[in-house]
């Protein structure tokens, strides 16, 4: 059997949840999409299913191969459409992750411009402080500030934001405003927990970059709470710019240090640890950048 049916069968299976609906899916009958996945599973000398009375699915093995083997086969079929000079095909999902705060603040506002621009488009937008492992978690881009440590990947480098370090005018009026960094010895600073800088904060003096030891009260892998703490006058935070859109309009909030705050951070778009990423992902993609380079 051609191996490209099988895999189309094998891809049909998966996305439809059984070999009944892909076989109404593919215009083929049961039997024929069945011949088609066990000569695939003979060949590659592994069962791809688990298969129930009830159920199919994958198996780990089945759920690696699917994980590398649909991106290959949406480029195929994009190349072939774009070779024929048919419209390339927009309609599908995918899954997007990016941090709560930033995701929220930029990425949101967003979507309803690029479901329209794709009517056919099915977007999956997770939105986590944590860092995910985009081939297990099925992530089809992530949009992330500060360094990525991801050689394998994909990376895309969409714009810079600089840091700020903020406090609110309750908090200073109890404690005073630093003058210079030395003095945040001094002072409750709120840590984030996933920057690197969590616990020695960069600046920049005359002598070139240094960094502060701080310590706090508060610490959190949410920049969500540290921004909280700050608007409640717990303690001084350091954040990357884009996350205090709101804040640095407030009345309240008031930024330090300026002079010695220096550091940029990247925003940058990956995609997984895969040889072919899809039509549909870089075009999302190319979408997002634009729309983000206007707004940062």
């Amino acid at each position: 059997m051609d191996r490209f049916q099988e895999l189309e069968a094998f891809i049909a299976v998966v996305d439809a949840g059984g070999f009944s609906a892909a076989a109404r899916r593919t215009g083929k009958s049961q039997p024929a999409v069945s011949k088609a996945i066990g000569a695939l599973e003979y060949r590659l000398g592994v069962a791809l299913f688990n298969r129930s009375t009830r159920r199919v699915t994958l198996t780990d093995q089945g759920q690696r191969y699917f994980d590398r083997m649909k991106p290959l086969l949406e480029e195929i079929e994009a190349a072939s459409r774009e070779l024929v000079g048919s419209t390339l095909d927009m309609s599908g999902s995918i899954r997007v992750a990016a941090a709560t705060t930033f995701g929220r603040l930029h990425i949101l506002p967003l979507i309803p411009d690029l479901l329209a621009t794709f009517p056919g488009l099915e977007m999956d937008l997770v939105l986590s402080d944590a860092m995910r492992d985009m081939v297990e978690d099925r992530i089809d881009l992530a949009i992330r500030v500060g360094p990525v440590d991801e050689p394998d990947a994909v990376v895309r480098r969409v714009a810079g934001t600089p840091l700020v370090c903020v406090g609110s005018k309750s908090y200073f009026e109890k404690h005073g405003i630093p003058e210079t960094p030395a003095e945040l010895v001094n002072h409750n600073c709120l840590l984030y927990g996933g920057l690197r800088e969590s616990a020695n904060w960069p600046f920049v003096g005359p002598k070139g970059p240094f960094s502060v030891a701080v310590r706090g009260n508060l610490s959190s892998n949410s920049v969500e709470t540290i921004r909280a703490g700050v608007l409640a006058g717990v303690g001084i935070g350091l954040f990357a710019k884009v996350s205090l859109v709101e804040e640095l309009s407030h009345p309240d909030v008031i930024t330090v240090l300026d002079d010695y705050v220096r550091d940029v951070r990247d925003v940058s778009f990956i995609w997984p640890k895969r040889r072919f990423v899809s039509v549909r992902v870089r075009r999302v993609t190319d979408f997002l950048a634009a729309s983000l380079q206007t707004r940062l």
